[in-house]
């Protein structure tokens, strides 16, 4: 016979146990869960990432992060949060976007909740538009059943084929519901190198005026970039529903990098890489880079790209 007090504690163990795998954090220590509920930013911590990693990008990351915040303090937001990134390589829009990826699903491009699509990769086929059109759609419509705070990046906007993205428009727009799922709460994020002429030559102006590149507000810029973004037949946003339908929440630029960004990003790079900062091999580097106009040599015609390649060559050092 068993002891009452040895089934009373063996009772209790058990319904302890059961208790503890039951409570929903339990299963998503180990597997990765969407954010239930509302979905809050830490705006400390993002702000601090952004100061800290992204130069030279003072529209882009004050844009990123009100809206961000914005969008994620509201409980019931009215359409999708839908962010354009413009501008040169090596200016930061896939870092950026990485950033803010991180902060909502901490596994950043790994996570199963954010989802990467390269036109050249993925949409590589002009004939196959319209069923890349239905694979596109299936695609959001399934992931964000699964969860609505999932992320969508559109990476190489400028060589998407015409058209293309505007099969999405019906996820972007001011509906409560499209088929039963509702994409309210889900981000997409748009990066293209089109329309960075526009914003070289706006920051360019601003450098030859004599006036600072900090002085730049984003009115100064997204109305032209908008429309020169709508009427470059090497966008994919080439005369898209998605600008006529003003979807798109913000067209932020990015501003071409100047020597001292270069060297900001070359001193990142060896912090993460471990080394003590070597302002010789710092300067260096920046200084391998190549820069435009030719005969003022003010901006970097690379960001900040091949930097890590160029540091690769001074790893005696």
């Amino acid at each position: 016979a068993l002891e009452p007090i040895s089934v009373g504690v063996a009772i209790g163990v058990a319904c302890a146990v059961t208790g503890y795998l039951s409570e929903p954090n339990f299963y998503c220590r180990f597997v990765e869960c969407c954010p239930s509920g509302e979905l809050r930013l830490n705006a400390t911590a993002l702000k601090t990432q952004l100061d800290t990693k992204l130069f030279g990008q003072h529209l882009a990351k004050d844009v990123v992060l009100k809206a961000a915040l914005g969008f994620s303090n509201n409980p019931s937001p009215k359409k999708p949060l839908t962010l354009s990134l413009h501008g040169w390589a090596g200016t930061g829009k896939n870092f950026l976007s990485q950033i803010l990826a991180e902060h909502i699903h901490p596994t950043g491009l790994r996570s199963k909740f954010v989802h990467l699509f390269l036109a050249t990769l993925h949409f590589p086929h002009h004939d196959r538009v319209e069923v890349y059109k239905e694979q596109l759609q299936n695609w959001i419509r399934g992931n964000v059943s699964a969860c609505p705070h999932s992320i969508f990046i559109f990476d190489e906007m400028d060589k998407m084929h015409p058209g293309l993205i505007d099969a999405i428009k019906p996820f972007l727009d001011y509906y409560e519901h499209v088929d039963r799922v509702s994409y309210r709460k889900a981000i997409f994020i748009f990066l293209s190198n089109a329309g960075g002429d526009l914003i070289n030559k706006a920051a360019l102006d601003f450098w030859t005026s004599g006036k600072q590149r900090e002085d730049i507000q984003l009115k100064d810029l997204e109305p032209t970039l908008s429309l020169g973004v709508y009427n470059n037949k090497n966008s994919g946003l080439w005369h898209s529903s998605l600008i006529n339908r003003n979807l798109i929440d913000y067209f932020i630029p990015f501003l071409p990098l100047e020597h001292r960004h270069v060297k900001m990003c070359v001193r990142a790079e060896m912090r993460a890489r471990g080394y003590a900062v070597d302002e010789q091999v710092v300067q260096a580097v920046a200084d391998e880079m190549t820069y435009f106009p030719k005969d003022q040599k003010i901006f970097s015609d690379k960001g900040c790209k091949t930097v890590q390649a160029r540091l690769d060559m001074h790893e005696d050092v």
